[in-house]
């Protein structure tokens, strides 16, 4: 694309909305994501540079508008990060909110929410040959998308009008502030006692859920711990064994948990996974009711995790991309207090090592 022309952008130098606009109609095949990070913008920054023509701008209310979103009937959750997008379509019939915060549990629209990333929101809508294409939009404060939910052929607008409405925000300005995201934090290291609390309080955990305060006890990310984990509890794969893995719980009709995060979302699908295609770097599903896009070329580590529960142990699958970020996590289906497949542990087992 050519250069920015001077007079399109503010006295800080940054685009104005109406040269972001323009770029749009100058790469209409482009996707709005991959055309924002072309313009060195945030994704939000572009949602935003259409506010009062397709874009209203929202508060990010995360009670009120999960809370409305049922009575919009079906539509498509998406949850993504930089190298795997799952979407899942269903009713946002389970929505518990309390004094802990808000969940999501439904069969269909499984979802655990960070609250805090939840800062910026908008209600899009986009003229296509068919119906309009309308959709709830919600970034964290780096501008980076957080939660999207897409509205379907058979979803109420007018209960998404009403909801809309209600908590459409008094600000409706086509800029907006978004922070700087800050550099990776640098590799932790642990001294010899602490790699051996670290262990010790690995073996110790009941529940798959007290893992997350164990890393924040010694400082580590998912990555970092697996390299500490004491090597019956994780094991490096090869990263072949990804698609292994999707292919074969396919082919036998195994039920998965597959669970990909944003900045604020996790969502979850939780069943089998049985129409597997592979484009190019992407692995996809393209199951009725849930997609999985998945980019293999930016997995850099496999790894197989092992946690103690009461009763035993379950076993995950993970990926990683090169900044030591987790891309995508798979477990075998079970529910809280099931003992977990021997079918999965089996699958898992058998993949090949690194």
């Amino acid at each position: 694309m050519s250069s920015i022309p001077a007079s399109c952008q503010d006295a800080s130098g940054r685009l104005s909305p109406v040269d972001i606009r323009q770029a749009r109609q100058d790469n209409l095949k482009m996707r709005e994501r991959d055309l924002a990070a072309m313009l060195g913008i945030s994704e939000a920054d572009y949602v935003a540079a259409w506010c009062g023509i397709t874009a209203t701008r929202i508060e990010p209310s995360v009670a009120d508008l999960l809370t409305g979103l049922e009575a919009i009937g079906e539509v498509m959750a998406l949850t993504r990060n930089d190298s795997a997008v799952h979407e899942k379509i269903g009713v946002f019939d389970q929505v518990k909110v309390s004094d802990r915060g808000v969940i999501v549990v439904g069969d269909a629209i499984d979802l655990r929410i960070r609250q805090k990333a939840w800062v910026h929101s908008f209600a899009v809508e986009k003229p296509g040959e068919d119906r309009v294409a309308r959709s709830l939009q919600i970034f964290d404060a780096f501008g980076e998308a957080v939660h999207k939910v897409h509205l379907r052929p058979d979803s109420d607008v007018e209960a998404y009008n009403k909801l809309v409405e209600r908590l459409r925000s008094n600000d409706q300005s086509q800029t907006m502030e978004v922070a700087a995201k800050p550099p990776p934090a640098a590799a932790s290291t642990l001294s010899d006692a602490d790699l051996s609390g670290f262990r010790e309080g690995w073996a110790g955990i009941s529940d798959v859920h007290e893992f997350h305060g164990l890393l924040q006890r010694f400082g580590l990310n998912r990555s970092e711990a697996l390299r500490h984990a004491a090597p019956e509890f994780a094991w490096r794969l090869e990263n072949g064994a990804l698609a292994t893995m999707m292919k074969l719980a396919a082919s036998e009709e195994l039920p998965v948990m597959c669970f990909v995060a944003s900045s604020g979302v996790t969502q979850i699908h939780c069943g089998r996974i049985t129409n597997i295609k592979e484009m190019g770097p992407w692995i996809n599903v393209l199951d009725p009711t849930f997609h999985l896009h998945l980019r293999l070329d930016h997995v850099k580590e496999v790894w197989a995790v092992r946690k103690p529960v009461e009763g035993g142990h379950v076993t995950s699958l993970e990926a990683y991309d090169d900044n030591q970020q987790q891309i995508i996590q798979f477990f075998g289906l079970r529910r809280s207090n099931e003992a977990e497949r021997e079918d999965w542990r089996f699958l898992i087992e058998n993949l090949p090592r690194i």
